[in-house]
């Protein structure tokens, strides 16, 4: 037998087959750094429309986990998206490094006996360590940016910048200072924001209080009584004993109905709709014998259990009938509702007690429970209730309690001197904080949409923000305060620039060891100078400020300062998006984004939150060691991340086998442009066969898909189209149809030429396609390419030599959609043949199609190809009326089959059952397609 292989135009190409990403991938970025990559796009940007995604900064404290490489990646996805599709599109990554994590290690290393000084120095340090080693992973995942001159915010320019970020505020009105009650965690010694509280079960005693009465008479008067006949007083329940020496004041609401209940011994008063419950709860028995409502009983004094003060009742519309008795003990020092009720009724800050000192302890001379820590005082407090006889129940409950997110430990509310940033403070100018934030909320566009709905939510009811911390590992907030008034100096704003210059220099160090007299000379004696720190959510949410007007100014939009885009988890809604919203509309009167992209939070794939206790927990280090960073980012773009994103290593699996789908089409392409110069050889699109210039229709109706997902940030969507297309459109019906052409023609014919420049096309867009998500396989993909081409994919745009069908075309988009979907049901019918062994292969197959008149017209414009369209050695039409009784039903309307295997010989060199197959002298064993091929002018194709 001959062997006709030479004269076959077989596939060759040198990329590998097996994508070995853990070895290739770190080769690839050392190639990125050679060249420069990024200072590449930076050069090649300039000119450009800008798109700037401002880089939320991850803590510099720990190892990345899943998390942070999901952020990441879809940061890197949509900046590489944005560069092909014609932005300047730079990005800079940042860390946040001050806080209270990273100086609570820095103590469990080195003890807490270090000086402030010291305690500095080792939190620099450190961080800096957390930085380097953290970068290296975001950089091994792929990620292009400004990894040499990332942003710190404990650089000295940032520090700095955050203070006069800071004085602006305080210039437009917007920082006070005040007493109020804030989030307290004993562990940590200071203030926390919200975004710093989770909440967890603890176990409380819950007890149910009387109060005596001391206005009898009013009391009385109130339930419409000419006098008390026995003793009287009212009932709380209350799950902090703790708050009982702290109480001040009763909450009843206006609205509702209170009873007066005679238990025998004495009168009670309760909520009316809970006075069966709580009679049952107490195993008492009773009869109201008057009620009244809330509001009558406003300022009736009530004497405290075990202390000789009043305690008033005070209106308050925050009062409840889900559980206790319908009236709240009040003590304002612990409780925000508590102390705004009590500040209205003219309570003023000196009048307020608070015994709580910031760890927990009740000061020393507290009556019974001085020196005793808040939680272990409980069951003495308890006891004291029940030797005055005031306890009506005690039971422990278990119920959610806010924590500290750090310590995991319970925390309180305590009223302390803090510095505040005002929600509905008048400014200097304008409308308060809290009506320009909600306006700016509706002029931002959110991705998912609901997030807009739950950070207006978040900012409609939020209290004051509390900026200040009592730590020394933060930006300071560089005050003098008066001794006698307490007042700011009247110079503050100049004074903080001053301070700002000198933080600039020298860190925030320089605050610390300045001396008040080098900025205030002989006035220093009148002020002290401030130790307190800004809350670690003011450093992150003032990169507006210090980064893109500051450190990065070149990142600044001509157009104002915002940027297009802030992606974050949606715990940012709480946090970085709430706190860079209220700065940025402080001090620019709008938000600093145009854009908020929130993605969800990893889970297993069971749903179940990751957690090293069940094992569920997916490192990305060690995908990348395994899988390679791509299988990752295919991952991320294939998830929906406007929720939970599932995770574990068989859904990795299932992207490596997606993964290789796409290399394998990539790869065939790259195969059949062996000998393809596209200079010398590429047709203009008139000259190509029909089937080629569908495909490459196909391929541009899909980049406009692809373009427009790419934009409005549905990765998902890429990724199934994508996929889709080397699965289906590709592999399932294009790429199976050339084959026979691609290796049986003459090479440099039209036939092979209009097949290559239809591959050369699709590869040169898919390759651009699949570079945002895929960026290592995109990168080598485009080496392989022929023709001459720039260092990287990512020095390019989406691909603009497409071209279109032109409209009307006699074979178009319809007529190939109705060929693909009959090509479908003979591919379905030769496998049930191949599957019974009535065939051996497709190609010792022939083919009748029985169709309906226009079917048939159209199936016979392919003329003798249709049969290289459905890969059958003959494939006949014929009118529907003449299908057999055998003839087996389709699923496309108007379509009966009949297959049969074919009775002529095998040509040796395109296989398929020829009946010409021997009458050929020369070549014996060949259908005289092939002679034509190898000895004469070439087989001519006109469509497939």
């Amino acid at each position: 037998m001959t062997d006709y292989k030479a004269t076959l135009n077989l596939p060759e190409t040198a990329f590998p087959m097996k994508a070995g990403l853990p070895q290739r991938e770190p080769e690839l970025l050392q190639r990125w750094n050679s060249i420069d990559l990024y200072g590449k796009l930076r050069q090649i940007g300039e000119g450009r429309p800008r798109f700037v995604l401002h880089d939320g900064p991850p803590y510099a404290n720990g190892s990345i986990h899943i998390g942070h490489a999901v952020n990441k990646i879809l940061k890197d996805i949509i900046v590489r998206s944005k560069t092909l599709a014609g932005f300047d599109a730079p990005y800079v990554p940042g860390w946040d490094c001050h806080g209270l994590p990273i100086e609570h290690k820095v103590e469990t290393t080195h003890g807490k006996n270090l000086s402030a000084d010291k305690t500095r120095e080792l939190c620099r340090t450190y961080a800096a360590e957390q930085i380097e080693g953290q970068k290296a992973d975001f950089i091994r995942l792929g990620v292009l940016g400004e990894w040499d001159n990332p942003y710190k915010t404990m650089d000295f320019a940032n520090e700095a910048g955050e203070i006069r970020a800071l004085a602006e505020m305080v210039k437009q009105g917007f920082v006070f200072k005040g007493l109020k009650p804030v989030n307290w965690c004993f562990d940590c010694a200071s203030a926390l924001a919200e975004a710093e509280v989770e909440y967890a079960d603890k176990k409380s005693d819950a007890i149910d209080v009387a109060f005596p009465i001391e206005d009898a008479d009013k009391l009385a008067a109130a339930f419409g009584l000419a006098s008390l006949a026995k003793p009287a007083a009212i009932v709380i329940w209350t799950t902090t004993p703790w708050t009982i020496p702290a109480n001040q004041a009763l909450n009843v609401h206006p609205e509702f109905n209170y009873a007066l209940v005679d238990t025998g011994a004495r009168l009670l008063v309760l909520a009316e709709e809970l006075v069966e419950s709580c009679l049952q709860r107490y195993g008492q028995e009773g009869q109201v014998i008057a009620t009244a409502k809330g509001e009558a009983l406003d300022q009736i004094r009530f004497r405290h259990p075990f202390y000789e003060r009043l305690s008033p009742v005070y209106l308050a519309e925050y009062v409840e009938l889900g559980a206790g008795t319908g009236i709240v003990h009040s003590a304002p020092a612990y409780g925000e509702d508590d102390f705004r009720t009590c500040k209205h009724y003219g309570m003023s800050n000196d009048d307020i007690l608070s015994p709580v000192q910031s760890n927990g302890v009740y000061v020393q001379d507290l009556p019974f429970f001085g020196g005793q820590f808040i939680w272990k005082a409980n069951p003495a407090i308890v006891a004291k209730l029940e030797e005055v006889g005031a306890l009506l129940k005690h039971e422990s409950i278990s119920h959610s309690y806010m924590h500290c997110w750090r310590h995991k430990t319970p925390l309180i509310y305590r009223a302390t001197a803090q510095w505040f940033v005002g929600m509905d403070k008048q400014p200097e100018q304008g409308a308060t904080l809290r009506e320009r934030a909600l306006s700016a909320i509706e002029q931002t566009e959110f991705v998912p949409t609901w997030g807009q709905a739950r950070l207006h939510g978040m900012i409609a009811g939020r209290p004051d923000w509390c900026i200040s911390r009592q730590r020394n590992w933060g930006v300071p907030i560089p005050f003098f305060l008066h001794k006698a008034t307490g007042d700011l100096h009247p110079r503050t704003v100049e004074l903080m620039d001053e301070v700002a210059k000198r933080v600039e220099q020298e860190g925030i160090e320089a605050w610390f060891k300045l001396d008040a007299a080098e900025l205030l000379g002989d006035e220093a004696g009148q002020y002290d100078k401030i130790s307190d720190t800004l809350d670690v959510w003011f450093d992150s949410g003032t990169t507006h400020w210090h980064v893109l007007r500051g450190s990065h100014a070149e990142l600044g939009h001509a157009s104002g300062p915002a940027a297009d885009l802030y992606l974050e988890g949606s715990d940012q809604h709480r946090g970085w998006f709430h706190s860079s919203l209220l700065t940025g509309c402080a001090i620019d009167g709008h938000a600093p984004y145009r854009q908020l992209l929130t993605h969800g939070f990893t889970v297993d794939e069971s749903g179940r939150k990751m957690s090293k206790s069940l094992g569920n927990v997916i490192a990305p280090q060690q995908v990348t060691d395994s899988l390679g960073a791509d299988i990752l980012r295919l991952w991320v773009s294939a998830t929906d991340y406007s929720g939970e994103m599932a995770v574990s290593q068989q859904i990795l699996q299932r992207s490596a086998d997606a993964y290789r789908r796409i290399r394998n089409t990539a790869r065939f392409l790259l195969a059949n442009l062996n000998g393809f110069d596209p200079v010398r050889d590429l047709l203009p699109a008139e000259d190509m066969l029909a089937l080629d210039r569908w495909a490459v229709d196909r391929a541009l109706l899909l980049q406009r898909e692809l373009e427009e997902a790419y934009g409005e940030y549905r990765f998902w969507n890429v990724y199934s189209r994508v996929h889709n297309f080397c699965v289906q459109e590709l592999g399932g019906f294009y790429l199976d149809i050339i084959k026979d052409r691609q290796y049986t023609t003459a090479a440099d014919s039209v036939a092979r030429r209009s097949c290559q420049t239809a591959l050369f096309h699709i590869a040169e867009a898919l390759v651009r396609w699949v570079a945002p998500i895929l960026a290592f396989t995109a990168e080598e993909i485009w080496q392989y390419l022929p023709g001459e081409r720039n260092e990287s994919v990512m020095l390019n745009t989406w691909y603009q030599g497409l071209s279109e069908l032109p409209e009307g075309s006699e074979l178009g988009r319809e007529f190939w959609e109705q060929v693909m979907a009959v090509k479908a049901s003979v591919n379905k019918e030769l496998e049930n043949l191949r599957s019974s062994k009535a065939i051996g292969g497709n190609l010792q197959a022939e083919v009748t199609l029985f169709a309906e008149e226009g079917l048939a017209a159209n199936l016979a414009k392919l003329g003798n190809e249709l049969r290289f369209v459905l890969i059958t050695s003959v494939a006949e039409v014929q009118p529907l009326a003449s299908a057999p009784a055998d003839a087996v039903e389709t699923e496309v309307a108007g379509l009966k089959l009949k297959i049969a295997k074919s009775g002529h010989a095998k040509c040796g060199r395109c296989w398929h059952h020829r009946a010409d197959v021997g009458q050929f002298v020369k070549h014996p064993e060949l259908c005289g397609r092939c002679v034509e091929n190898i000895d004469g002018a070439g087989e001519v194709r006109h469509y497939a």
